[in-house]
């Protein structure tokens, strides 16, 4: 782990690292000089009466201390934006991965348990990467400088810490690995914390609404309760570092002070001989100590790199071919052959599906919740890779082309609509980004979208906010649906596109659907069924399986599962009274 830290991220900043190492070694050596002008302070200039040492010393130890603030400054400054970088590098490639996963991946974890690897986990890495070096360079260079001014000034006296201080070498290692262990526990649970609060904030309406705030209330105190456990138990196993080091320093003070004072009485050593051994010996216990605890901040940010690598080794399970090539779209024909598809090993979503999606034909999936009909486009967009079978354009594989290709092809305007907090032009232009302004505003009023956008108080840089909640539904809608009409793609995905709208915005957004459709192949997911009564094709899914096709009259004649779900659907709607049916998809010129 730390071999490939310092591979991948600290050799990028080989002389930064360098250069702070050789001011951690002038800190030491002024925090040794320091230390040694106490003898001739004492020996010479108190005792013996030494004026010329007496303004000498003093300009000395002032020019030292000067040296050392901004050895100490540099190498701080040094280690501080190397970290800083460490963060940004790993952030990055952290969202390289990331963003070229499968979404399998990404259902695979809540989003709260992602950003926290992005922040926590970072932060750890890098505290424990800084703290390292500053550790084994400053400290430990700063302990052998003071160790050699300890034994030139009386190595008998020396030989007794340097004996006694190795033997907490053994505690503090063991209780390092306790600290990997928790701070795993610990970096998992700031994930759950992140998605609660995440989960809480995206369905703040849906508590209201429910009056469920006493309930989220004891979920929170539940996770807060469980976060804090996790941190006394690392904080309290951390901490017994200290009555280790503490007991020792005790011991090694105690016995220096009583020989050292036995020999000063004596006459064997000088005062300043004493005095210079025990002040280089207290200057020694800050580092010391400080290195004491470096193993377990180290152990803390190792288990955080372990979750970041972790993520940065995953390998998509949808990949590109070494040898894909660009789709050729010549008629734009969607075929599903025999697609058997899983999520997971024990629920099958697809049983061996054929589907074929005509050259500029509407084609209709229809079926009850869960029959498979969104894992269909999943799978045309290849956002997942069929078990079994084949998914084609234009008899071209879609797991032999490249990915970039298969998706600038289609356009999908889905049920849930996705804005980003950015200004409706930025967000128009997610379809096409090198559009210009004139094809932005004309996919604008094609989707119904223009005049509402000029009605904003920014027009089209007005900032649509996080996921879009400054608009509403069917703005939304009429935005995703401009998006799509500015992709210009061959083939259209729509997810009951028109379900947002209200009667007079879907009457206008139906014409101009009908305007996108023509000439292009378009798969349609249809919950309301009579949005599709147009559709040249539907297809009748039930338990992950085609149970019927053909056209709305067809379906109704043979009085199967379309004929079944038509009757359950009017009734449904004679029940909420008079209100008038959802218009179909306009039929093709």
């Amino acid at each position: 782990m730390i071999r490939r830290l310092a591979r991948d991220y600290l050799s990028h900043h080989l002389g930064k690292i360098v250069c702070a190492i050789l001011l951690m070694i002038v800190v030491a050596l002024a925090t040794g000089t320091q230390a040694k002008l106490i003898e001739p302070a004492l020996d010479k200039v108190f005792t013996q009466g030494d004026t010329t040492l007496l303004w000498i010393l003093p300009l000395v130890f002032l020019g030292v201390s000067v040296v050392k603030g901004f050895a100490t400054f540099g190498q701080a400054v040094l280690m501080q934006k190397t970290g800083l970088r460490l963060c940004v590098m790993m952030q990055t490639q952290m969202f390289d991965r990331l963003i070229g996963a499968d979404l399998k991946f990404i259902h695979g974890d809540a989003t709260g348990k992602l950003v926290s690897r992005f922040g926590n986990d970072v932060n750890f890495t890098r505290e424990a990467t800084v703290k390292t070096f500053t550790g084994f360079g400053r400290d430990l260079f700063t302990i052998i400088v003071l160790t050699g001014v300890m034994i030139h000034t009386h190595w008998k006296m020396a030989l007794i810490a340097l004996v006694i201080f190795p033997v907490s070498v053994f505690p503090i290692l063991y209780i390092g690995q306790r600290v990997r262990r928790l701070s795993q526990r610990t970096q998992v649970s700031l994930g759950d914390f992140t998605s609660f609060l995440d989960e809480v904030f995206k369905g703040f309406r849906q508590v209201k609404a429910y009056g469920m705030e006493d309930y989220e209330r004891k979920r929170a105190r539940d996770v807060f309760e469980g976060v804090y456990a996790l941190h006394y138990r690392e904080g309290t196993t951390r901490s017994r570092t200290y009555p280790v080091m503490e007991s020792l320093g005790g011991l090694v003070i105690a016995v220096v002070l009583g020989w050292g004072g036995y020999q000063v009485i004596h006459g064997d050593t000088t005062v300043g001989q004493f005095m210079t051994f025990f002040v280089a010996m207290g200057a020694a216990y800050t580092p010391l100590r400080s290195l004491a605890n470096l193993n377990a901040s180290l152990q803390h940010g190792l288990a955080a790199a372990e979750r970041i690598f972790a993520m940065l080794d995953y390998e998509p399970a949808v990949a590109e071919a070494p040898d894909a090539k660009p789709l050729q779209v010549r008629e734009g024909r969607v075929v599903l052959k025999n697609v058997h598809f899983s999520y997971d090993d024990e629920h099958v979503a697809l049983h061996g599906v054929t589907i074929e999606a005509p050259p500029g034909k509407t084609v209709a999936l229809v079926g009850p919740s869960g029959a498979g009909k969104s894992t269909i486009l999943n799978l045309i967009l290849r956002f997942f890779d069929v078990q079994q079978g084949a998914v084609e354009i234009d008899g071209q594989d879609t797991r032999g082309v490249t990915l970039a290709s298969l998706r600038k092809s289609m356009a999908l305007v889905s049920q849930e609509v996705t804005l980003f907090n950015d200004t409706v032009r930025s967000n128009i232009l997610y379809g096409r980004a090198d559009a210009d302004e004139e094809a932005v505003i004309d996919a604008a009023k094609a989707a119904a979208a223009h005049d509402f956008i000029m009605q904003l108080p920014m027009g089209y840089d007005t900032m649509v906010g996080e996921r879009g909640l400054r608009l509403s539904g069917g703005q939304r809608q009429r935005i995703a649906i401009a998006r799509a009409m500015l992709r210009n793609a061959p083939i259209l995905l729509l997810d009951e596109a028109t379900s947002a709208l209200d009667s007079e915005a879907e009457r206008q957004v139906q014409t101009a659907l009908a305007r996108l459709m023509k000439g292009r192949t378009t798969v349609v997911i249809a919950h309301r069924l009579s949005t599709v009564t147009n559709a040249d094709i539907i297809y009748v899914l039930e338990d992950g399986r085609v149970a019927d096709s053909g056209t709305h009259h067809q379906l109704l004649s043979r009085d199967g599962v379309y004929a079944r779900l038509c009757r359950m659907q009017f009734e449904d709607t004679m029940s909420l009274g008079d209100a008038p049916a959802p218009k179909p998809l306009a039929a093709r010129a």
